[in-house]
C-alpha cells in the first residue's frame, strides 16, 4: 500500500465512491461512518429504485454560486464513467426517459455491489464512529480524526458527512460543524426537493388531485422561477416533481421572511389569446341552462371546477343564466391564475438533498480545503445540489471520484 492512509468520513454514496476510488489507487482507506451501516440514504433514493444518475447531464440542472466549475468536475466524471463503475462493480443498467436505475429497479443492489466492493478491496469500515473532530495533528502534521476520546491519523482526509437531509440515515448536519471547525464558511442551508406547505386551509377539498401544470414563484408579485410538470395537491399544500424543484428557491425566500405566493396555470399549453377565443366559443357552444357545475365540466379535474366556482363566489348549482359575466370570467382566470400562499416546506426529515453548504470558493479545483490542505470535500456538504433525474446522485459519484483521485494523487 506504499503507506498511503486516507481517512473517509462519511458512508454514503460520496463517501462509498471516494473510498472505491482511493483504495483502486493503492491507498490504505478507512472509512468512518457514524451510524451502524454503510450507504442507508441510497435505499430510498429513486422512490427506492435508485436513480443513480442520467444520460442529460448538464451543469444547468445544478444549483451553484460557481456553474462553471461544477461543469468542469462533470466533465471529469460524466454519465458514460458512471455507467462503466456500475457495470464493473456488476450491477446491470436501464434507462427510462434518460434516468438511469439498476435493471431490477432496487436499490438495495447498488448498495450491495459497493458494499461487496469494499470489502473486496479490504477497506476498513468502522461503522458507528461519529467524528466529531477533524484537525491537523500536532506530533505528525498529519490529519486526525476524533471520536470522543479516540484518534485515528492519516494522510489526507475525504469529508463526505451529507447535509441535512434525511437525518435518520445519518446526514444530521454535522459534517458542516466539521467544516466551520476548519474554517470554512456555510451558504445558509435550507430544505431541498421537499414537499411546500400552504396556508389555504380549503386545499383539502381537493387533496389527491394530481393535473399537468405550470407553477410561477412570485415574489413581491414578480416571477423568480417557474417549473412545469405533474402537480400533486395534499391537505397541507403541494407536491410533485415543479414543486419540489422550485422548493430551494421557495425556502430561501422563506428564510428571508418574505412572503411567497405560487400561481399556478392549470393549461400552460394555450396562449392568453387562444384561451381567451377558447372561453368565448364555451360560452356560445353551452347552454344557459346549465348550473355553473354542468357549465364547466370538461375543463379540469372535477373537483378543481368545483373548488374554483366557489372562490368565484358563486354555487356549483347556480344557473348560469343568473351569472354575471364578472364572475364567469373569475371562474376562466382561476383555470390559468390559481393563487396559494406559502408558509413553509416539509421538514429535512422528508427532503430529498438540501441546498447550501460549504462554498466552491473555499475548495480548489482539487475539491482540497483552500483552508487546510490535505483535507479533501465530497458530495452533498459542498454547495451544490440538483434537480430530480439523478443528479444529485450523480455528483456524489462524480465528487468522491475526483476528491479521492486528487487525495491520493498529491501524494505521488
Amino acid at each position: 500500500m506504499s503507506g498511503r492512509k486516507i481517512g473517509v468520513v462519511g458512508g454514503g454514496a460520496a463517501g462509498m465512491m471516494a473510498a472505491v476510488t482511493a483504495a483502486r489507487q493503492g491507498a490504505e482507506v478507512t472509512l468512518l461512518e457514524g451510524t451502524s451501516r454503510l450507504g442507508t440514504k441510497l435505499l430510498s433514493t429513486g422512490n427506492g429504485r435508485c436513480n443513480l444518475g442520467n444520460l442529460r447531464l448538464d451543469g444547468s440542472e445544478y444549483y451553484t454560486s460557481q456553474p462553471a466549475r461544477v461543469n468542469n468536475f462533470l466533465r471529469q466524471f460524466d454519465t458514460n464513467d458512471v455507467i462503466s463503475f456500475f457495470h464493473g462493480l456488476g450491477v446491470i443498467l436501464k434507462e427510462k426517459n434518460g434516468c438511469l436505475y439498476p435493471a431490477c429497479e432496487q436499490a438495495a443492489v447498488v448498495q450491495d455491489a459497493l458494499r461487496y466492493e469494499l470489502r473486496d478491496l479490504h477497506i476498513c469500515e468502522m461503522a458507528g464512529w461519529k467524528a466529531d473532530a477533524v484537525e491537523r495533528d500536532p506530533e505528525t502534521g498529519k490529519i486526525a480524526v476524533k471520536s470522543g476520546d479516540r484518534r485515528l491519523v492519516f494522510d489526507r482526509v475525504i469529508l463526505a458527512c451529507g447535509g441535512r437531509a434525511a437525518p435518520k440515515t445519518g446526514s444530521d448536519g454535522s459534517g458542516y460543524l466539521l467544516a466551520q471547525h476548519l474554517g470554512h464558511s456555510l451558504t445558509p442551508v435550507v430544505p431541498g426537493l421537499v414537499q411546500l406547505r400552504c396556508r389555504e386551509d380549503y386545499l383539502k377539498s381537493v387533496a389527491g388531485v394530481r393535473a399537468d401544470a405550470l407553477i410561477s414563484v412570485l415574489r413581491d408579485g414578480r416571477c423568480v422561477a417557474a417549473e412545469r410538470g405533474e402537480l400533486q395537491i395534499t391537505e397541507y399544500g403541494l407536491s410533485g416533481i415543479p414543486v419540489l424543484q422550485l422548493s430551494r428557491t421557495v425556502n430561501y425566500i422563506l428564510r428571508e421572511r418574505k412572503e411567497v405566493e405560487l400561481s399556478v396555470d392549470f393549461l400552460p399549453d394555450y396562449s392568453s389569446e387562444e384561451y381567451e377565443r377558447l372561453c368565448v366559443s364555451r360560452d356560445l357552444m353551452l347552454s344557459e341552462d346549465r348550473s355553473a357545475e354542468e357549465f364547466f365540466t370538461g375543463m379540469l379535474h372535477k373537483k378543481l371546477m368545483t373548488l374554483f366556482i366557489k372562490l368565484a363566489g358563486l354555487r356549483p348549482s347556480d344557473r348560469v343564466s343568473g351569472i354575471d359575466g364578472k364572475d364567469l370570467k373569475r371562474v376562466y382566470e382561476l383555470c390559468r391564475q390559481w393563487r396559494v400562499h406559502v408558509n413553509g416546506s416539509n421538514s429535512y426529515d422528508s427532503a430529498q438533498v438540501c441546498a447550501g453548504g460549504v462554498p466552491l470558493e473555499e475548495v480548489t479545483d482539487r475539491l482540497e480545503s483552500r483552508m487546510q490542505p490535505d483535507v479533501y470535500f465530497a458530495g452533498e456538504i459542498l454547495d451544490v445540489d440538483g434537480k430530480c433525474g439523478g443528479y444529485n446522485l450523480h455528483w456524489a459519484w462524480c465528487s468522491g471520484y475526483l476528491a479521492a483521485m486528487n487525495a491520493v494523487g498529491d501524494m505521488h
